[in-house]
């Protein structure tokens, strides 16, 4: 990737805003859906457990871990789990929320910090994730180039984000109803995609009715893909989950009526082997 489009996809302009918007609504966010929703329960963890493949006695970063939902569940899995957050209220929070014998470790650190990623440890974990957080922060780059040099040999980086084809800030959900087949009523629900290649900063309600619309950072998936590939990594799982198809659908423009339509992207990055092959 040329230091140009790495430079557009990249937003640190953003950066001090994001951390107070996401201080502002932390606490919001973790009473909305701290115990799980759907996107949660049925597709992302599900997936992202299968892919990051959580075994006794592993030691994961867990990046961007919000109030901590995610790394608590690891821990419960037997991992050892060091956690952080740009944002000082998100740690707060998943500290209330963690039970003081659990083998986990919170940090207030920004993932666009280099220095600060390496201080967590070199070569010390066994497999890393951040689930639904790369969307969020504004710099990607450093966390990328920085795992290589955190992951042991053979380390695998799990993340998860809206799906970058078909679930961003510029895609708009449709519902309609035509009667072009036998003459019934048919419902046709699905997603209009304006712009996809350029990356993009826009602001957007994560939930609606949260405090404040946070900034959502749309990179499509070349883009995404290239930061791990320039700092080493090769892609060798995915997955595209979606929700279960609804027996009666309506015309409505819910993801639960669209189950052709994945609206979340789970994927696995692994340090390629040292001797190149």
């Amino acid at each position: 990737m040329t230091t140009e489009r790495q430079n557009d996809a990249e937003f640190p302009e953003h950066s001090e805003e994001n951390r107070r918007i996401w201080d502002a609504n932390a606490r919001w966010w973790d009473d909305a859906i701290g115990d799980g929703n759907d996107f949660q329960t049925l597709l992302i963890e599900p997936a992202t457990e299968r892919l990051l493949d959580v075994r006794q006695g592993d030691t994961i970063l867990d990046a961007a871990c919000g109030a901590g939902r995610f790394a608590r569940r690891m821990a419960q899995l037997g991992a050892r789990v060091v956690a952080f957050d740009y944002s000082a209220a998100f740690i707060a929070r998943a500290r209330e929320r963690t039970s003081s014998d659990a083998p986990i470790a919170y940090h207030v650190l920004d993932a666009g910090n280099p220095d600060a990623l390496l201080s967590l440890g070199s070569g010390r974990f066994t497999k890393a994730v951040c689930t639904m957080g790369l969307m969020d922060m504004p710099e990607i780059g450093p966390l990328f180039a920085a795992l290589p040099g955190m992951l042991m040999p053979g380390g695998a980086f799990v993340f998860s984000v809206t799906h970058p084809c078909f679930h961003s800030a510029t895609i708009q959900r449709f519902a309609e109803i035509d009667d072009e087949h036998g003459a019934r009523h048919a419902v046709r629900t699905g997603v209009k995609v304006s712009s996809y290649l350029s990356p993009s900063a826009r602001k957007t309600e994560g939930i609606v009715g949260q405090p404040e619309p946070q900034w959502f950072f749309h990179r499509p998936l070349s883009v995404l893909f290239r930061f791990g590939f320039d700092a080493g990594l090769v892609v060798d799982g995915i997955e595209e989950p979606r929700l279960p198809a609804v027996t009666r659908p309506k015309a409505q423009a819910r993801w639960r009526e669209m189950p052709e339509i994945p609206p979340i992207l789970v994927v696995r990055m692994r340090r390629a082997r040292d001797d190149g092959r």
